[in-house]
């Protein structure tokens, strides 16, 4: 059987867990993939590798996308200024926000092309898992020049989005694994481009559920945002000729990037640089990565912290939570160490780090 290249985008590639790598290689002999790449933040997923990209000519393998086709990274600049938030405040009004959005739901489904009733119930919701909100400031400007012909400003509040399709792309997944398992799909038969038409669906969905989460965030709030950018972590979409997968894999050919560290970590606001060879498949790295599954997380820390105690983190920011296996399972200490992957983008010559932010407060979900 041929296997596919397989590239390893890490200044030490012995670093990176080896479950994961395992995880790749064996994705590399699937039928008509013809590159692989696995990106610093690369951990072993539910039998993917997550933080990797790959390449096919003529296939389309659903399950490398995964179930939350969309998912991605928003992130909005904020018309509050840093010495107006008062995090007592915040955290008093944010509660809603998981139920139900009592906009209009259809118009807006409607307005962004999709069929007004298309998971209209979870439109504007987080979702669980490692999704969340995150307010956040400035905390280092490191390419000031390119900083400002952006038109950014030190002095505002951000806020950083991570959500999905919800159940929308869980429920495409299900319907392709029903009828084919993981077996690949050609591109341009009959169920790859029903698949991409679906699959395009929830991408827009996607986007349009971040949007509303932003919305609804800043209303409780009386703010407005400006968004800088919106990426997508989790989709398949023409790429020279081809089909580019990525699986936890930020695109490097769409303008700025957002990649987070943990709740309890900085993230950074960058711009990737010319991948003139393809070398990472015009892909960047989503966030820190695991280095604990939840259910190792869960095990190492429930019986070491009590919940209130990963509601504050070392850098001082607040996390509301109210889901109390949650809260061990995504805590700080269950993710790598985030300056380390953007250090192994930087040697590998895919990105500028424009700017550092430093988490204020991270919404999670709240019972009420």
């Amino acid at each position: 059987m041929t296997q596919a290249s397989v590239s390893l985008i890490a200044a030490d590639p012995a670093r990176l867990d080896p479950l994961a790598v395992d995880q790749l290689y064996a994705t590399a002999r699937l039928e008509g993939i013809e590159r692989v790449v696995g990106l610093p933040d690369l951990h072993a997923g539910n039998g993917i590798a997550v933080g990797a990209a790959f390449w096919s000519h003529n296939h389309i393998y659903p399950h490398l996308v995964g179930s939350d086709i969309g998912c991605g990274m928003a992130l909005w600049e904020i018309d509050c200024s840093l010495r107006k938030f008062r995090p007592d405040s915040v955290e008093r009004k944010l509660h809603g926000l998981d139920a139900p959005w009592s906009g209009e739901v259809e118009g807006a489904l409607a307005a962004a092309g999709l069929p007004p009733d298309l998971a209209a119930q979870s439109l504007g919701t987080i979702g669980g898992g490692n999704h969340f909100v995150e307010l956040q400031r400035i905390e280092e400007v490191i390419d000031m020049v390119r900083f400002e012909a952006l038109a950014l400003d030190q002095d505002r509040l951000w806020m950083m989005v991570h959500s999905g399709s919800r159940g929308l792309g869980h429920a495409i997944l299900q319907s392709h694994a029903a009828a084919n398992g993981s077996k690949g799909i050609i591109a341009d038969g009959l169920e790859g481009r029903s698949y991409i038409r679906r699959h395009d669906d929830a991408l827009v969905w996607a986007i349009l559920n971040r949007k509303i989460i932003a919305e609804r965030f800043t209303e409780k709030l009386g703010w407005e945002g400006r968004r800088i950018l919106d990426i997508c972590h989790n989709s398949v979409t023409s790429h020279r000729g081809g089909w580019l997968h990525r699986k936890g894999a930020a695109p490097g050919n769409r303008g700025l990037v957002a990649i987070p560290g943990s709740r309890g970590d900085f993230s950074y606001l960058v711009e990737p640089l010319p991948d003139g060879e393809d070398m990472a498949l015009h892909s960047l790295a989503h966030g820190a990565g695991r280095k604990w599954s939840r259910t190792d997380a869960h095990a190492r820390l429930s019986g070491r912290f009590r919940p209130a105690e990963l509601e504050r983190t070392a850098l001082g920011s607040r996390v509301i939570c109210e889901d109390k296996r949650l809260i061990f399972e995504e805590a700080p200490q269950a993710y790598k160490d985030i300056h380390s992957v953007i250090a192994d983008l930087e040697h590998a010559g895919l990105i500028r780090v424009i700017a550092r932010l430093r988490p204020l407060l991270s919404y999670k979900t709240r019972r009420t």
